[in-house]
């Protein structure tokens, strides 16, 4: 799926901003009583993008189960009329059905990808109305996985939806990122898939495009000149004496695709990737992650884009020096996956399959578990991701869940055929998956490039021995080598820190336990010759669900939610330049 670009041809219209906004009090009220006919009425005021929970006062709100609705009125110009029009949303969390002028528009599963249709018969002269309803609303069939019942209170009879997340970050929902109208000419360029490799000091370029008219290609330099051509949907370009696109020295060349009346430029960095038995290599160097999990998360606007954010966020990874971030639970903006290739960071994509417990011990409200239908979603959602991410320089690995239960002996055949997919659509990257089972008890780690692990010794078992990180640790990743002979990867470790709290001796919980949490971990990690990396949990304090584990979210951040530094990042900072 292509970004929405403005250029001679195309043109984008922003519809972010104020929308009016309702929650509904009883269930699906807004479906029964057909609120999408006319104007939404007894409305509030919502920014788009954002989440609703934390904009306004309402606690009601913020811990809303259900749906809500949003709507906005725009014109489109009368220069548009010979257009084709699509409307785009950037992602809505969890599902969203869409109307247009009081009629049903089109429907999507998931909170983390894009979705779009062409609007331009639907639209009507004058002003034109858009209705969202929107629903948080997880079930066994979702990613991320989580049940829902419906419960009636005790005392006064009524009746709500209780939500069950089988995850560690707060339910944001709404419409997370920007929606956008945009045209093509009728005939039009449908996609563009690139890949790269290097033959001596020269990038080959293989691309192909789906259009609906002949294709004349050129690709230009960062200095805007023409060093390779080609006609035809499909082909190589060669590039004499390549830049190649390093971690932290991101070098972008223009693809222009021409197809008559339509126009479309495609960033491309060249560059390769490969995985041996103790290495993983970018350009046939080897690459050593240094980075973190993070999330999309910020205080009042939850999960909603936020460029100053990102921009805040990828200053703070060049000044800590890393080079590397997981997209830990879900997949993150398209602008900021843009960014990253820009400036050079390294991106680990991950779906959002996280919670997927498949133990019925672990069932709380009910007896189901992950299923057929699950991996049927699973798949899709691999489909969808790869689709909007193929051509992005910056991905280097696609992660296809976080921390599922592959101990459980149903996981081997679900998560082989979850594999194979992402394989078939993509032979050219490599494929891990986050675990956090023993490592005797893994049924699936035979089945990926690279084994990810998560491991918190001295936090959740352990709690306070210092003591125990280094050899438990060194053990640990060395009974990973051994079983499987492949890389590993540490995609989490840390230590919830509360900002100012400052204890000697150490304590769970102080800025001085952080550091020292993490210099055993890293201690351990360097004396495994077979690790590639190391990948701190988390970059900045985040919003969980309220339970009494959690203290306002989970502080696990090496800076504040309000990305101020703690004590650790200065210790992370000066390992990492030197490392």
């Amino acid at each position: 799926m292509l970004y929405p670009v403005e250029n001679e041809i195309r043109q984008v219209m922003d519809l972010s901003g104020i929308w009016e906004f309702r929650k509904e009090e009883k269930e699906e009220e807004g479906f029964h009583e057909k609120w999408y006919r006319k104007p939404l009425v007894h409305t509030i005021e919502m920014p788009v993008p954002a989440s609703y929970n934390d904009v306004t006062t309402d606690r009601s709100l913020r811990d809303h189960v259900g749906w809500v609705w949003y709507e906005k009125e725009f014109y489109v110009p009368d220069r548009w009329k010979e257009e084709r029009i699509v409307l785009r949303f950037g992602s809505v969390t969890h599902h969203a059905v869409v109307y247009l002028n009081g009629d049903e528009l089109m429907r999507h599963k998931g909170g983390f990808l894009p979705f779009e249709h062409e609007i331009t018969e639907a639209l009507q002269p004058g002003k034109n109305r858009l209705t969202v309803a929107v629903s948080n609303l997880l079930d066994w069939t979702c990613l991320p996985c989580g049940e829902h019942r419906i419960v009636q209170d005790e005392f006064t009879g009524e009746t709500r939806h209780e939500q069950e997340m089988h995850f560690d970050f707060f339910n944001y929902a709404g419409i997370h990122r920007p929606v956008k109208i945009y045209t093509t000419p009728m005939a039009y360029i449908h996609d563009i898939c690139v890949t790269t490799e290097t033959d001596g000091e020269d990038g080959l370029i293989h691309y192909s495009a789906e259009a609906d008219a002949q294709i004349h290609v050129t690709l230009t330099d960062a200095q805007g000149s023409i060093v390779a051509s080609a006609e035809g949907t499909s082909g190589i370009l060669r590039v004499q004496k390549a830049h190649l696109w390093n971690p932290g020295k991101a070098y972008l060349y223009d693809l222009e695709i021409y197809a008559e009346t339509d126009h479309y430029t495609l960033p491309v960095g060249i560059r390769t990737i490969r995985v041996t038995d103790r290495q993983f290599l970018i350009n046939g160097k080897p690459f050593y992650f240094k980075g973190f999990g993070k999330h999309e998360d910020s205080d009042i606007r939850g999960k909603g884009l936020d460029q100053v954010l990102n921009v805040r966020d990828f200053e703070l990874m060049k000044w800590i020096h890393a080079n590397s971030f997981r997209t830990s639970h879900y997949p993150y903006s398209e602008e900021l996956m843009q960014m990253a290739d820009r400036q050079g960071l390294v991106v680990i994509d991950e779906v959002p399959a996280v919670g997927m417990c498949f133990f019925d011990t672990h069932k709380v409200f009910t007896a189901e578990r992950v299923n057929e239908e699950t991996c049927a979603y699973h798949m899709q959602t691999l489909t969808e991701l790869y689709e909007r991410d193929k051509n992005h320089a910056c991905v280097v690995m696609w992660s296809v869940a976080n921390e599922a239960h592959t101990s459980d002996e149903e996981a081997l055949p679900y998560f082989s055929r979850i594999c194979a997919h992402i394989r078939a659509l993509d032979p050219t990257r490599p494929v891990t998956s986050t675990m956090c089972v023993d490592v005797a008890e893994d049924q699936i780690s035979q089945l990926l490039d690279v084994v990810s692990v998560n491991r918190y010794y001295s936090w959740y078992s352990d709690c306070g021995r210092i003591e125990v990180v280094y050899p438990k640790m060194k053990k640990d990743l060395e009974n990973w080598r051994e079983k499987y002979h492949k890389p590993v990867l540490v995609t989490e470790y840390g230590a919830d820190t509360i900002a100012g709290l400052h204890k000697l001796p150490e304590v769970m919980f102080s800025e001085e336990y952080q550091v020292e949490f993490l210099k055993e971990n890293n201690r351990a990690i360097d004396s495994c010759d077979f690790v590639i990396g190391e990948h701190i949990w988390c970059f900045a304090d985040f919003m969980t669900g309220y339970t009494v584990q959690r203290i306002d979210g989970n502080k696990k951040g090496i800076f504040t939610r309000e990305r101020q530094p703690k004590s650790a990042a200065f210790v992370i900072r000066q390992r990492w330049m030197e490392k």
